[in-house]
């Protein structure tokens, strides 16, 4: 009997310490959330962005980073073809770009990182068209412009490019454009688009392509500084033939202008609770898609409408 008591007391005493352990390790949310690596608060993550992007993105992270201070994002400006990459590297969190992942693309990610990829359109671009302020010639048909890009134009241009491979603007330009005909090999990489800016402002003869981004904010002093160098070409308008139009917010918005691109964010992070999820969510949100939307690009996550108005002279 006195052995059975003993034992007794060592299993209630073994059943206390675990008790008492599991009661230590129990947390409330806010101590679980304070463990992890990073939430929509605080932290630091990487994300590459197409360099295309650079301006807007510029804005919607120092605006977020502005409302969340030991939130840190880090993003690194590449050609899109080396944003996509990406996919396989695990310090990226985040991809900017004009197009999302592939089904092949989706089952590396959830095969070989173990990640479940999300992706959404937060807004539409458009790709500028830019001229020496002294070009004759500013207002082009589409078919003009495909002469140009594969050198059978009746004058001699040189189309320029933040680079003539890997990035969104050639991928748009072959696939969306030129349907997969070559690009004349006069073709002229600049390899950046203030590169293309700089290209232009010196070549009366040149004829440059540039996310809309970088020229179509009026409120912005650099780009009104851009503007002061090259002037955008007007491109004829997809619903009314002999209308020449610029890429300004409304025919984006209309889809009258004939180059427009989407921009999308691919998020490679598992937990809802972090930095990714947060700034994607602001991205999407009310307040990012209002800075699309100050910036003249066209939100694709809130509607925004565009309303007639009369003015009286």
């Amino acid at each position: 009997m006195k052995q059975i008591s003993i034992r007794k007391v060592w299993i209630q005493f073994f059943l206390l310490l675990f008790l008492f352990q599991w009661l230590i390790g129990c947390e409330s949310y806010d101590e679980q959330q304070a463990k992890l690596k990073d939430t929509p608060d605080r932290g630091t993550i990487y994300v590459s962005a197409d360099e295309s992007f650079k301006p807007i993105i510029d804005s919607e992270v120092q605006v977020y980073e502005s409302q969340h201070p030991d939130a840190k994002i880090i993003v690194t400006y590449k050609p899109e073809a080396e944003c996509l990459k990406d996919f396989a590297v695990d310090s990226v969190r985040m991809i900017i770009a004009t197009r999302g992942f592939s089904k092949q693309e989706e089952n590396f990610m959830v095969d070989s990182m173990k990640v479940a990829p999300e992706k959404m359109v937060v807004a539409f671009d458009a790709i500028a068209v830019i001229v020496n302020p002294k070009a004759p010639d500013s207002l082009f048909t589409m078919d003009d412009i495909r002469q140009i890009l594969t050198g059978r134009y009746k004058k001699d241009l040189l189309p320029v490019f933040d680079n003539t491979k890997e990035t969104s603007t050639i991928r748009f330009i072959i696939d969306s454009v030129l349907h997969g005909q070559p690009l004349t090999p006069k073709a002229v990489a600049a390899k950046s688009s203030p590169g293309v800016i700089d290209y232009i402002s010196k070549n009366a003869n040149a004829i440059g392509f540039i996310g809309v981004s970088w020229v179509g904010d009026k409120d912005d002093t650099m780009q009104v500084s851009f503007l002061k160098k090259v002037k955008m070409a007007q491109l004829e308008s997809m619903d009314i033939k002999g209308n020449y139009i610029l890429p300004v917010q409304a025919n984006i918005y209309l889809r009258r202008y004939p180059m427009i691109r989407d921009v999308t964010y691919i998020l490679k992070e598992n937990y809802r609770g972090g930095l990714g999820h947060g700034f994607a969510n602001f991205l999407s949100g009310e307040k990012g898609q209002l800075i699309f939307k100050r910036a003249y690009l066209v939100p694709a996550q809130q509607d925004f409408r565009i309303r007639p108005i009369r003015l009286n002279e």
